[in-house]
């Protein structure tokens, strides 16, 4: 919300761009064909979101070089900001294609608009930092969240120093929140980045999803059952499809009526998975050896 707002006041225009699939919180102007939560509602909009709000929303497919082309033709001069997360991660993992990310830090230059990353799933689930030093695309803005506050409610936003300035008291665009700097949340946040650039747990969680893809591959391939896991670094998803979805329509064309029946008998098997084939799982460095042959045992009992 403060990001689009900031986006907004920076630069004097109104419409905002956003990728079906892709969730960036509940404020109303994303709430437009929207993942995660409300991916599986028919009308891909949320009840309460008025037809003004939803008008300065555009929305292009993830993945979709030409309808980002197209979008910003017809409404760059009025283009504030375009918004995605840099790996789709609310409709179940959906990765970049070579250049996309690319294609949009060009794109934004070309029109004047600000690139946003929402990193509040892949910000330091990857790598120290945020997925933007991986992938060597840097936005204008960077929103993170979860993970620097070490499960406590906290949320931040980063970004060049001449937008920032325009935030409140520096500039006009209001920001403000109850939690706001709050010292329980800071104080967790800061020994938790603390205890992760001295782990550096990293390559090791990609060495244990390495091998827990790889045993489930295997499971389905004895037992015929289609599936796809895709995957990056510890991040991956389960759908039951024959090849990976490249946006939200290939995702919603995925066998969806498999997974509660599944979903159900793996927790009967003591695993409990995200409840949704919408949602993404994360391995963490307490899943050792002994719980990866424990979610393998569950799965081939549970595919079944």
């Amino acid at each position: 919300m403060t990001a689009l707002r900031l986006a907004r006041g920076a630069t004097g225009r109104t419409k905002i761009l956003k990728f079906s699939g892709c969730y960036h919180g509940h404020t109303d102007s994303m709430l437009v064909q929207a993942g995660s939560g409300v991916a599986g509602i028919a009308a891909a909009s949320s009840a309460g979101v008025t037809a003004d709000c939803a008008h300065d929303t555009l929305v292009a497919p993830y993945n979709d070089f030409e309808a980002v082309s197209q979008l910003v033709a017809k409404h760059g001069a009025d283009l504030a900001a375009i918004v995605t997360e840099p790996i789709a991660a609310n409709m179940g993992i959906v990765s970049p294609e070579p250049k996309f990310l690319l294609h949009l830090r060009e794109a934004a230059d070309a029109c004047g608009a600000l690139l946003i990353f929402d990193e509040v799933i892949t910000g330091f689930r990857l790598t120290f930092g945020g997925y933007s030093n991986l992938c060597r695309v840097k936005p204008d803005l960077t929103c993170l969240g979860k993970i620097i506050g070490g499960g406590m409610p906290i949320g931040a936003l980063g970004g060049r120093g001449e937008i920032m300035d325009q935030l409140a008291p520096d500039g006009p665009v209001y920001q403000a929140g109850t939690l706001s700097g709050n010292p329980i949340s800071v104080a967790c946040g800061i020994k938790t980045l603390e205890v992760l650039r001295e782990l550096n747990p990293y390559e090791s969680l990609e060495t244990r999803a390495t091998q827990l893809i790889t045993g489930i591959e295997a499971i389905h391939r004895d037992a015929g059952v289609p599936i796809c896991l895709p995957r990056e670094g510890h991040m991956f998803s389960i759908f039951f499809c024959e090849t990976p979805p490249r946006n939200f329509d290939d995702v919603m064309a995925t066998d969806k009526e498999m997974f509660p029946p599944f979903f159900g008998k793996m927790l009967e098997a003591g695993i409990y998975l995200p409840p949704s084939p919408f949602e993404t799982s994360f391995l963490s460095i307490a899943h050792d050896d002994a719980a990866i042959e424990r979610i393998l045992d569950a799965w081939e009992q549970s595919i079944v």
